[in-house]
């Protein structure tokens, strides 16, 4: 299926392209043409590659519906909305306070994602990380879905979750993960230490990796029909218990 540019910051062509990637633009994604080829295509592809951005290829009548009237060489960038951090970023934020953290595992919906950056922002979490494949990335749909929380919350993307919660856990952090089977519901378990939340994305929810690594897993009570709630929801739940108890632990939400 080809990329839709929804909300995405959309810079066409091969000098435009290489000139924002040199500048470190936050870029969400390439697309190029198929069969496009040329050295100047394979320097900014390199770039690319260095910097761990995903690429698409797609038919060049896709390219030509995003750009109307626009030379695009037979490559397309989709520019981020904000400039991503990284997990140290978050984790440095934190000091001297435990570290809170949510993180999501292929969260696709933009509008999920910028809901659960406003309750990232409202519950006073350090940061969100995302990964940069199967997942929403940092759009303008984004943004306007977190009624500008997104200016405010520091958000990472990296390419392995799994391996992003094993660093976690090395840096001393607990990490609980939301599953609709876990046998412990998630208000009696301890919640008000360094700790990440993990949030299974719309249709699958936890990955097998992402669930074999979490330190515990959680549920929320359901004593309707429907099996799960959104995911923007369930994150919403989880975070304000951590609200909870660190309040009851420390008399205070930790400031940000």
């Amino acid at each position: 299926m080809a990329e839709r540019a929804d909300g995405d910051n959309i810079i066409a062509g091969r000098h435009p392209v290489k000139e924002a990637l040199a500048a470190n633009r936050p870029i969400n994604r390439l697309l190029v043409a198929k069969g496009a080829g040329s050295a100047a295509l394979q320097e900014i592809l390199n770039l690319a590659r260095e910097r761990g951005i995903p690429v698409q290829y797609v038919e060049r009548t896709h390219l030509n519906a995003l750009v109307k009237n626009i030379p695009h060489q037979g490559i397309v960038a989709l520019a981020g909305a904000k400039e991503y951090v990284s997990v140290d970023d978050i984790l440095a934020a934190a000091y001297p306070a435990d570290p809170f953290v949510i993180l999501l595992n292929e969260i696709n919906d933009p509008h999920n994602l910028g809901a659960i950056l406003r309750t990232a922002d409202a519950a006073g979490a350090h940061g969100v990380i995302i990964t940069r494949h199967r997942s929403a990335a940092l759009t303008a749909a984004v943004a306007k879905a977190s009624c500008g929380a997104l200016e405010y919350v520091r958000v990472a993307r990296v390419a392995n979750l799994a391996r992003t919660i094993t660093y976690l856990q090395e840096r001393g952090l607990w990490v609980v993960g939301a599953s609709g089977d876990a046998e412990d519901v998630y208000w009696d378990v301890r919640l008000d230490g360094p700790i990440a939340l993990v949030i299974g994305g719309e249709d699958r929810g936890l990955g097998r990796l992402v669930r074999e690594k979490c330190d515990q897993l959680v549920r929320l009570p359901m004593a309707g029909r429907v099996g799960s709630l959104n995911a923007s929801v369930a994150a919403a739940l989880l975070a304000y218990e951590v609200v909870r108890q660190r309040r009851r632990a420390h008399g205070r939400v930790p400031d940000r």
